[in-house]
């Protein structure tokens, strides 16, 4: 069975006055090996932390993750990770950055110069191989971190908030590079992000997450992400649904944050 599967999935941690936190409570989520969803709600909502959980790096309280099968327990190259900023290696160069990964999985050399050379191609940087990180912009250094990750050919791509510290122009220019590897790739990916627009734009399947506890509010099936592919992006949300489906989240969101609000003042 290929795809990845969230059962039942609950994450509490334990505080040192003896209280907690119940972060995630029965979260489940089948994703078919290919789909692209986005994920999005409130501060507080658990979205890294169901991530994380995914990811490898929590085990959660309650709950499994299957993916092909077989239950997943810690940190996997079958699972590749991109985050806010980047994460690379700055006393490296770029060409070096994404060879990381299959030099770490003893990649024949000509094999990773040929896989790498592909990956800067796609990723528009070919040009930069030789250039060290911290010379690059930050949209640069995302691209960076996308093909490094592609470099280790996970199964499944997870994303936390890989676009939200870029300016609107860069963010908008690596929306589109993420739909064209999706589409290219047929990676499956899970994306994080507090932008609803964003969760429109590149979520096959968007999921509206509760906060307390982070739990599955609403689940959409959208067209966008695949309208997107190859198009410019600001016509896509010239989509009459596109609005109408904004306003509609934006204003769920917003009535979650105020409830969250009144529950604060309340406790105060």
């Amino acid at each position: 069975m290929t795809g990845l599967s969230i059962e039942n999935l609950s994450m509490r941690f334990d505080l040192p006055d003896g209280g907690s936190v119940q972060a995630l409570k029965d979260v489940s989520i089948d994703l078919k090996a290919g789909e692209l969803l986005s994920v999005l709600g409130p501060s507080g909502c658990g979205k890294t932390t169901l991530l994380n959980i995914v990811a490898g790096f929590l085990a959660p309280t309650s709950g499994e993750i299957v993916l092909n099968g077989k239950s997943v327990h810690g940190p996997s190259a079958e699972r590749g990770m991109v985050f806010q900023q980047g994460a690379l290696f700055e006393w490296m160069s770029v060409r070096e950055n994404v060879g990381f990964g299959p030099s770490m999985k003893g990649m024949p050399k000509n094999d990773k110069r040929d896989t790498v050379n592909h990956l800067l191609d796609v990723v528009g940087l070919q040009e930069f191989k030789e250039k060290a990180v911290y010379e690059l912009s930050g949209g640069m250094q995302q691209r960076v971190a996308l093909a490094r990750c592609l470099a280790n050919d996970p199964d499944v791509i997870l994303m936390d908030e890989p676009l939200g510290a870029l300016d609107a122009l860069t963010r908008e220019k690596m929306q589109s590079l993420v739909l064209k590897l999706w589409k290219e790739t047929g990676k499956t990916i899970i994306l994080i992000t507090h932008s609803v627009e964003e969760a429109l734009l590149l979520g096959e399947r968007l999921i509206v997450m509760a906060p307390r506890p982070g739990r599955i509010h609403k689940e959409y099936r959208l067209p966008f992400a695949e309208l997107g592919v190859g198009q410019d992006l600001r016509e896509v949300k010239k989509h009459p649904e596109f609005a109408t489906r904004r306003e509609e989240i934006l204003s769920m969101i917003w009535d979650m944050e105020e409830e969250i609000m009144g529950r604060t003042e309340a406790s105060a």
